[in-house]
């Protein structure tokens, strides 16, 4: 039997982004319950335009429960998927159990449903939480080789401060036109979340190859081990380009995403994370590959 809604002292609400007050109430509440700090993305262009939250707010404006759905097209075998991703779900801990979670999923899913999407994708470190409603998790897997000799015609690489406004008006200009990073399998658009992510992971670095207008987000860990996040660029540039442009020479290499345009090849490995991608539509079309996205569209 389904849990019962209880919401007394509560009341609902739902598109409320342009509301400064809801959007601090998100704020606070991600920050309490993840202890992830999304307020500076409105420095950063503001959330996503598509995003619809719904959530339960108490009488002095705190929010109690929220789950937020925007438009998420991805590429899946050379076809654009019309999808939606569900981000943001949060119950406080003193409104648990009262039905609220479900309530606001059930409410975010018959609103993707009624805007036509034709599958909704999430992240989450419950996946049980959402299998009641359709959803089902995704292996994920990274890509792990030797790296290529980097290319040495490449230009030299400067670094790009999200923070800083030219920096940030080349960064969204990029964004807007980029292509997806894959043909098998990748988001189509992402800027909201790669902007909010330079902020959340401090070993983040992002790079901007001037002759190949791409952006680079990638680490480097101790071992010389180079990750690749993402690309954003209109033309994927090679790996070698990339660390040709970086002036790096790693002793390894992982791949965050799936890596057919790259010119390099790496052997599949299963990312070993408590967070699962989770989808929902779609019937038989799912990846039947090693499935990866890059770790700058996670929400």
């Amino acid at each position: 039997m389904a849990q019962r809604l209880d919401s007394a002292g509560l009341t609902f609400r739902q598109d409320y982004f342009g509301d400064p007050a809801g959007w601090a109430a998100l704020v606070c509440l991600l920050r309490d319950i993840f202890g992830i700090d999304i307020g500076p993305l409105q420095q950063l262009g503001g959330p996503d335009p598509t995003s619809m939250p719904f959530g339960w707010f108490d009488a002095e404006g705190e929010l109690a429960a929220n789950i937020s759905a925007f438009a998420l097209p991805f590429v899946l075998n050379g076809r654009i998927v019309h999808a939606a991703g569900l981000q943001s779900g949060a119950v406080r801990p003193p409104w648990r159990g009262r039905g609220l979670c479900r309530d606001v999923t059930v409410k975010a899913l018959d609103w993707c449903e009624r805007q036509g999407f034709e599958a909704v994708i999430l992240y989450t470190d419950k996946p049980s939480l959402y299998e009641a409603y359709g959803f089902h998790a995704i292996p994920l897997h990274r890509y792990e080789g030797a790296a290529p000799d980097p290319s040495s015609s490449a230009a030299r690489a400067r670094p790009l401060l999200p923070t800083n406004a030219e920096d940030l008006a080349l960064l969204q200009a990029l964004l807007k036109g980029r292509s997806p990073v894959s043909t098998s399998l990748a988001v189509t658009v992402n800027a909201a979340m790669f902007l909010i992510n330079t902020q959340l992971d401090p070993d983040v670095r992002i790079s901007f190859l001037e002759d190949k207008q791409a952006v680079i987000a990638w680490k480097i860990d101790e071992a010389g081990r180079f990750s690749l996040l993402d690309v954003v660029a209109a033309e994927m540039p090679s790996l070698a380009a990339i660390l040709g442009g970086l002036e790096i020479v790693p002793a390894s290499v992982e791949v965050l995403f799936r890596h057919d345009k790259l010119g390099w090849e790496g052997v599949p490995q299963s990312l070993e994370s408590g967070t699962r991608l989770m989808l929902r539509g779609l019937g038989d079309a799912t990846p039947d590959f090693p499935a990866m996205l890059s770790p700058m569209a996670e929400f």
